[in-house]
């Protein structure tokens, strides 16, 4: 009887949060940004996760560069246009992290403006 009453408040559709594209890409951007802010944390021996987390954000801005590109994309010209651009300097940047160990302070501040630009549009969670 118990796991009937657990089953159906798992699957209840009281229990699952309405999502909008705004949102995932708030969460999305949130969790990257985490992961880099943990990985710099762990200093020099934290190397080998901070490639990672480094690897996940030039992803994820590979992907926004590519969404802004489509034609089709709704957002206004000039907003894709500096999204792009932060994707060539996120690109560019994150080398130089890896390489001769450049602050990921710059790639942080990158992602928290951008969640409080998703945040201030009204992320609904």
């Amino acid at each position: 009887m118990q796991s009937q009453m657990m089953a159906r408040a798992a699957y209840s559709t009281q229990n699952t949060p309405i999502r909008t594209p705004r949102g995932t890409e708030y969460d999305v951007v949130a969790r990257v940004t985490q992961r880099l802010r943990a990985a710099a944390l762990l200093g020099r021996s934290g190397f080998p996760a901070l490639a990672e987390a480094v690897h996940a954000n030039r992803r994820l801005w590979t992907m926004l560069a590519a969404d802004v590109a489509d034609r089709d994309n709704p957002l206004p010209r000039d907003l894709r246009a500096r999204i792009f651009y932060l994707s060539e300097f996120t690109r560019d940047y994150s080398g130089r992290v890896l390489s001769k160990g450049a602050s990921v302070a710059p790639l942080l501040e990158i992602n928290a403006a951008v969640m409080r630009g998703l945040r201030a549009g009204g992320v609904a969670e």
